[in-house]
């Protein structure tokens, strides 16, 4: 249960090793991620220097080296990476593994059965591009002849040698090397157009140039090969951070997977489908580019395979190496949440170690994407699911009390009436009857805010909105309160001319019968209640002003919240309900509403109702 790392190094040596060796270190890393190791590439010049400073970056305890069975002057002469490991290993173990006798390692085999690019071709140009070169050094060294001394003509040859190894290409770089020297030899040292020298110390020239001329060219083919090596690694994570940065941006798994299809077939020019699997298991085609979506039976049976195992197969893998297309599996952490088909239009561009190995990371960014989509869908719903749990929980602790309160009181005068009716005057029996009507009326209220609330919560409750008189609808609000308006001062302003508003009446009626109810409740008997309507800003702002104790000032941001009912000695009862209906109608809607605290006591709730368009104009369509 420890943590490990498999580590590959990438040497100039090694960039320039055939693709079967390469597939193999790629195949070796990629069964490292299935035994679920962490995998890296290192890019260096020294194996055992890249390898000692990532264990002493990361603490690593213990490494673990395969030891080739090296032979011959070369394992004598030249330290081996094992031995170069102890030297500076210091106090990390080191544990070498030798390499079995005869039977091939399983990365190795997989590689050697995985198709192949075809071989690199003689690099023709290359070589002309030399030869050409060292004439032109000799012609330019022709005409320097009779003002300069041959020891400075060889400079010319070495600018050759150095211009031809710029095309990063090693054999015509030595070739050059040798045709600087040869050159230099025929034309320029005595006797002249011959291979014959008649001074020994040239000997020794000629070998310095050709040691000298050997150098400079390698050094510059290998400062070739790493700025190709860091500007191929720039595009793969230039690359990778685009396609994270386009994950990152998205939600949902088909936004995911249209964004992932598109860039892996821009980057290696290809078709693409992404698959995931349905609620029976069985994988689907989500999203494609530049491929049709329908698969054959094969096709699926293959995407099928490489979505159970884990394991990529097809074009360039070691399972059905010949198909016309890789399929690639998306892995997670938790496995396999789909897999990928990708056909290249050239087989050799997919083909390559270092390619696959591009293709498998972005096959994980992908994959990585859907299960933090996924997880992140799971915990909305586990949170959707414990907020409705909270509420029904908080439904049934603020209901019970206010629902038995009434039923109570019904419930008693009732049974007074059916027992005692007799024995009352008709004043007593005219309370109680008054007392069954009050207190049905405020059970009737209390269970339709229940019914909105729920409405409003579900999202179903939708307006009928048409044109109204505003005077009518507080008409009407003020009509079914005004049996607990009785004996109550109530002040209305309402300003003339006012337009019609665009509401749904019912539901703006209950907004003004909440808010009555609310200032009955919280306001002490006879204190005056003040309602001003006026046309302000293009809306019709409505106030409702009482002269009770006020909000506490750290409440006025809750008040419109649902269950709020500020301190448990400050309220008389209900289910703090109102006023969140109060929002939620104003705002479907399109209003604002808010709570303030009144300048010399007591509280201000204030809503805004948009205008209604001219009916003629409306219809005309000059109106949007």
């Amino acid at each position: 249960h420890a943590e490990w790392t498999a580590v590959h190094v990438e040497t100039p040596a090694i960039a320039r090793r055939p693709a079967a060796e390469r597939a193999g270190a790629i195949a070796a890393l990629r069964l490292a991620e299935q035994l679920g190791g962490e995998t890296l590439t290192l890019a260096g010049r020294a194996i055992a220097d890249e390898i000692l400073s990532h264990a002493r970056a990361r603490n690593v305890t213990r490494i673990v080296v395969g030891r080739s069975r090296r032979r011959g002057w070369r394992a004598r002469l030249v330290p081996g990476l094992v031995d170069a490991l102890l030297r500076g290993a210091g106090d990390i173990e080191i544990h070498a593994v030798p390499a079995p006798a005869a039977t091939p390692e399983p990365a190795a085999a997989a590689a050697a059965s995985a198709p192949l690019p075809p071989a690199t071709p003689v690099p023709w140009r290359g070589y002309g591009l030399a030869f050409a070169g060292v004439m032109l050094a000799t012609a330019i060294a022709h005409l320097m002849t009779p003002r300069f001394e041959l020891a400075n003509l060889i400079m010319v040859y070495l600018l050759a040698v150095v211009f031809v190894a710029r095309r990063g290409e090693r054999e015509p770089a030595l070739l050059a090397a040798v045709l600087a020297v040869l050159a230099f030899d025929f034309f320029f040292v005595p006797p002249q157009l011959t291979f014959a020298v008649s001074d020994t110390q040239y000997l020794v020239t000629f070998a310095i140039m050709l040691v000298v001329g050997g150098i400079i060219s390698q050094l510059t083919v290998r400062e070739h090969e790493q700025t190709e090596h860091a500007r191929l690694r720039e595009r793969r994570t230039a690359a990778l951070h685009r396609l994270s940065k386009n994950l990152a941006s998205l939600r949902g798994a088909d936004a995911l997977l249209d964004a992932a299809v598109r860039h892996i077939a821009e980057v290696f020019e290809a078709e693409v489908l992404a698959l995931l699997p349905d609620d029976a298991g069985r994988l689907t085609v989500r999203a494609g580019w530049h491929a049709s979506f329908a698969m054959d039976a094969k096709e699926q049976s293959v995407a099928q395979w490489v979505h159970d195992l884990g394991r990529a197969a097809g074009l360039g893998t070691a399972t059905l190496p010949y198909v016309d297309a890789v399929y690639v599996p998306l892995l997670g952490k938790r496995g396999a949440v789909g897999a990928l088909r990708v056909k290249p239009a050239l087989a050799e561009r997919l083909v390559l170690p270092e390619q696959m190995r591009l293709l498998e990371a972005f096959a994980n960014q992908t994959a990585l994407a859907l299960e933090v989509d996924r997880l992140g869908e799971e915990a909305r719903e586990a949170k959707l699911a414990a907020e409705t749990e909270r509420l029904r929980s908080s439904l049934l602790a603020s209901v019970s009390h206010d629902l038995r309160t009434p039923l109570a009181a019904i419930i008693g005068s009732a049974s007074s009436l059916a027992e005692y009716g007799d024995g009352l005057d008709a004043e007593e029996r005219r309370e109680l009857a008054l007392n069954i009507h009050a207190e049905a009326e405020r059970l009737n209220r209390l269970v339709a805010n229940l019914l909105q609330a729920t409405r409003l919560e579900a999202g179903t409750l939708t307006p009928l909105r048409e044109a109204h008189d505003l005077e009518a609808v507080i008409g009407s609000a003020l009509e079914r309160l005004s049996r607990a308006l009785a004996g109550r001062p109530f002040h209305t302003d309402i300003a003339d001319g006012l337009p019609l508003v665009s509401i749904d009446a019912l539901l703006i009626e209950q907004v003004f019968v909440n808010l009555i109810d609310n200032a009955l409740r919280y306001t002490p008997a006879g204190s005056p209640i003040e309602l001003t309507v006026r046309l302000e800003d293009g809306d019709v702002r409505v106030e409702l002003a009482d002269r009770g104790p006020g909000l506490p000032a750290a409440a006025l941001g809750q008040v419109f919240e649902r269950f709020w009912r500020g301190a448990p000695d400050s309220h008389p009862g209900g289910a703090g309900l109102g006023l969140a209906i109060c929002r939620g109608i104003v705002e479907l809607h399109g209003g604002r509403i808010e709570a303030l605290n009144r300048t010399g006591g007591g509280a201000v709730f204030r809503f805004t109702l948009p205008v209604a368009l001219p009916l003629a104009l409306a219809d005309a369509g000059e109106l949007p």
